[in-house]
């Protein structure tokens, strides 16, 4: 399995997100530029101009027409995906740290981090088919909990949402009244900050990892913790095989504790995990820093790694691994 090489951004990576279709990879870093690659040979398709600080997350709707991407330049902005060129901007009073676009692409949930004297929030916005229409009004904010929200997700038919963060624990919110209907269980859930989370292809299930260095799997409707993966280092990105049943975790040491470690090889490693037995199957070493980002092709043939080095990894499974026995 030889990954492609995909550098196109200068700084560290910060977020992968797979169109529905599988063909295009949109990658988000620390320089500004989110861009577009083909997702089959590693080419650049092009880049989107306008945002002035760090990119922190994308979405991209079901259609691939458009992207929406989440900036430390306290924006929220939707791009034509075909042209490159801006639709529209939210502007906030805090950095956006997350956002994604509801089912049937209506309506979007943006979080915001604290700043000032700003708490987090949980933005609800329309998002109008026509983008001369796009309005900047919200249809619901949720003033968070304290420390920063890392991701916020919509859950079944668009009726919850979930989050996820700083103070380690997942809400989940009526996307109506944003009221607060669950919270995962101080005991079993993490200890530390929550830095990643996505969902099963069918929702049912989503998976969340943290800088406890572990990984878990819930149940999206009653938040049941279902699994635990244990690894070595804290966890910054994981992502989820569509096809078999295999989680994938990535991460990397503290920044202290880089220095002291071997620097010939690429010594960071996405680590494959049977989503049942717990069990480790495997690794994909490579980057020559932590790895901040994860995401599984929809096809599930494929997948992909941003790391802190700036490069993006692109991998197509070998035939043998989809037959791996444990």
């Amino acid at each position: 399995m030889r990954p492609i090489l995909m550098k196109g951004h200068e700084r560290p990576l910060t977020f992968l997100k797979y169109n529905r279709d599988g063909d295009l990879l949109f990658s988000c870093a620390k320089d500004h530029t989110p861009t577009v690659w083909f997702a089959d040979n590693g080419e650049r398709l092009g880049t989107y101009r306008g945002h002035n600080g760090a990119v922190w997350t994308c979405d991209v709707s079901r259609d691939s027409m458009r992207l929406i991407t989440g900036s430390a330049d306290q924006t929220v902005k939707l791009w034509n995906v075909q042209k490159g060129t801006q639709l529209y901007t939210f502007n906030f009073g805090s950095p956006a740290r997350s956002v994604e676009f509801a089912i049937g692409d209506k309506l979007a949930v943006i979080t915001t981090d604290p700043f000032m004297e700003l708490t987090s929030a949980i933005h609800v916005k329309r998002i109008a088919g026509d983008s001369t229409e796009q309005t900047e009004e919200s249809v619901l904010v949720i003033k968070g909990p304290q420390g920063r929200i890392n991701r916020a997700v919509w859950g079944p038919l668009n009726r919850t949402i979930i989050s996820a963060g700083e103070d380690a624990v997942i809400r989940i919110w009526d996307s109506e009244t944003g009221k607060l209907l669950k919270e995962s269980d101080k005991e079993s859930g993490h200890k530390k900050t929550i830095t990643s989370l996505t969902k099963a292809a069918d929702g049912s299930h989503f998976l969340s990892g943290s800088l406890d260095k572990s990984a878990k799997l819930w149940d999206t409707r009653t938040l049941t913790l279902i699994k635990t993966y244990s690894t070595e280092r804290p966890v910054n990105a994981v992502a989820m095989s569509p096809l078999l049943d295999h989680v994938v975790l990535g991460g990397g040491q503290d920044a202290s504790a880089v220095t002291t470690t071997d620097h010939r090889a690429g010594k960071f490693e996405a680590k494959f995990y049977d989503k049942i037995l717990q069990e480790e199957i495997g690794g994909v070493k490579g980057h020559f820093g932590p790895i901040n980002a994860l995401a599984f092709n929809p096809d599930g043939k494929s997948f992909s790694s941003g790391g802190e080095d700036g490069y993006v990894r692109l991998h197509h499974f070998d035939p043998d691994y989809f037959n791996i026995k444990i």
